[in-house]
């Protein structure tokens, strides 16, 4: 068995911030499984082929979650990254930090270090931000490329226009002091390609003979010593692959995400009594927190047709998209260079609040069935909307106590009465989005759920109908002091009751943040990693009086 000084287990967003940190120390030794093939894909390369990696399971886990009340008895879609890079390798590409309040909500609960001012210097040192950018609050010489959209549309400059008609500001950058307003989104994507964990921080560091990183490599177990972490069991190239292993003289981390790292923890006979003994696996520690507290964003989304000028739906059929192609491969610019999502909106669900509590995407573009992943062919724009912070919670629990059965994913979408009356406003304020006077010239009609929807119970139907998940899962191993209960990780994100075991990835987040997840999970593995080494932590920032 070989033996390195730290095994991470998954190159996703953390696992690859965490290898290259982690392997800038020449005297350690870092060993890096990743349960599917290197980032080769060409699709995961170019911007607008995260239509095409949605559904490829050779790079794509394709889980699919439980059926619930609120999806009407659907099973949710739920794509996740099998490759170097994780998600970030098939992701939307958008680049969004949350609120100041999310982290101060995590420091008020007793994560020591993980306050605004302590995340900002991490975020601030992995980025190379182009365009608008306040250095108290944004990056110049990091690994990550951060950009502005360079497609200006005139739906998305009508959409931004009417926003405004109604009272929502136009914010230059959501990712500075202030989050609410409008504006296009910020995207990792760099000269028409995607800037992934994998292409930032993995292969840069992949040069150094002190990092070895080992794909088709599916973690099966946690090997122990005792009460210490001490090596990774796994299977080679997936189910029917031979049997492995790899040893951690100092610590075994679980980066493989808020599906995976429950999973393997549970597995490892680290979880609930009763789940474990369910599936004959002994218990060898009782952590009830483990899997629990799941949640992700829920997003109706309302779809319109369009008169005057082409959208996306248009550009990507026949010769407009082999003009495209042409464009793309001689310039780098045009739709194929393009996020799924170019104008993001940050509003309240009612006055008064001191936050905005709703998410808004904007697409001159529509899908069928309002689903991401497959074009319309007739002309269309998409609004969705969500709840930024919602307070229903669902759990990922293991199938069986086989490691390549997919594990059972639950979000529980709705199930606070909270989250439907906020989701309902967002619902309305799409519509209101979709019918101000710039847009009218190009306004059609609403195709989904249609002008006859009207009621509360009517647009709540539509929800249940067709809402899906934003792809931002987060705290199956919630972060937290030893009073809680239901916390898997000390505030050094260690798992509670055993030694040399840590979980660096977005499972840890003890509440939900307002953004989506990519940057923040990016900026837990480079915390996390002068945590395992002893460093000190980046002085903290000096931040205007909010």
């Amino acid at each position: 068995m070989d033996t390195f000084d730290y095994v991470i287990v998954g190159a996703g967003s953390a696992g690859c911030v965490l290898a290259a940190k982690l392997s800038e120390d020449p005297s350690v030794t870092v060993c890096v499984l990743e349960a599917g093939p290197r980032d080769w894909h060409p699709f995961i390369h170019i911007p607008a082929g995260f239509i095409k990696t949605f559904y490829n399971t050779t790079i794509n886990w394709g889980y699919s979650m439980e059926p619930s009340e609120w999806t009407g008895g659907r099973r949710v879609y739920a794509p996740r990254g099998k490759t170097l890079g994780g998600s970030s390798s098939i992701n939307g590409h958008v680049y969004n930090r949350g609120q100041r309040l999310d982290y101060e909500t995590w420091s008020q609960f007793g994560n020591r270090g993980w306050g605004y001012a302590d995340v900002l210097p991490y975020f601030r040192s992995l980025e190379t931000r182009i365009g608008a950018a306040d250095p108290t609050y944004r990056g110049s010489d990091g690994p990550l490329t951060v950009t502005d959209i360079d497609w200006i549309h005139p739906l998305c400059e009508a959409f931004i226009e009417g926003a405004q008609t109604l009272g929502i500001p136009r914010n230059p950058d959501y990712n500075a002091g202030i989050q609410e307003g409008i504006s296009y989104a910020q995207r990792t994507i760099q000269n028409g390609r995607r800037v992934s964990a994998a292409t930032a921080f993995l292969h840069p560091a992949m040069k150094r003979q002190n990092l070895t990183v080992r794909t088709g490599a599916h973690a099966t177990e946690i090997i122990f010593e005792g009460r210490r972490a001490t090596g990774i069991r796994y299977l080679k190239d997936g189910r029917g692959g031979p049997g492995m292993a790899v040893g951690a003289r100092r610590e075994v981390i679980l980066s493989g995400g808020t599906y995976n790292s429950p999973q393997l923890l549970q597995l490892s006979g680290i979880g609930a009594p009763d789940l474990l003994g369910r599936h004959g696996i002994p218990v060898r520690h009782a952590l009830a927190g483990v899997g629990e507290n799941l949640k992700d964003h829920y997003a109706p989304r309302f779809v319109a047709r369009v008169k005057k000028v082409p959208t996306i739906n248009q550009l990507a059929h026949g010769l407009p998209l082999a003009r495209e192609i042409a464009k793309y491969v001689t310039t780098r610019k045009g739709i194929l260079a393009l996020s799924p999502t170019l104008v993001y909106c940050f509003w309240h669900s009612e006055p008064g609040l001191a936050t905005s509590d709703l998410q808004l995407t904007f697409t001159p573009a529509s899908y069928k069935e309002g689903v991401q992943g497959q074009l319309e062919s007739e002309p269309g724009m998409t609004v969705a909307s969500w709840q930024q912070r919602p307070d229903s919670r669902g759990y990922v629990h293991i199938r069986s106590h086989d490691p390549c059965e997919a594990p059972i994913i639950q979000p529980n979408y709705l199930a606070e009465e909270g989250d439907r009356r906020v989701l309902l406003a967002g619902m309305k304020l799409a519509r209101r989005l979709l019918r101000t006077k710039p847009l009218e010239p190009y306004y059609d009609y609403e195709d989904y759920p249609g002008s006859g929807v009207q009621s509360d119970a009517e647009l709540m139907a539509a929800a249940k109908e067709r809402g899906t998940t934003t792809f931002h899962p987060s705290g199956t191993c919630r972060m937290g002091p030893a009073s809680d209960k239901q916390a898997v990780v000390d505030d050094q994100l260690r798992v509670r009751g055993v030694d040399g075991l840590r979980v660096v990835d977005a499972s840890v987040m003890p509440t939900m943040l307002s953004a989506n997840l990519n940057a923040a999970t990016l900026m837990i593995g480079a915390k996390a990693a002068d945590m395992i080494l002893g460093r000190p932590a980046l002085e903290a920032a000096r931040l205007p009086q909010s």
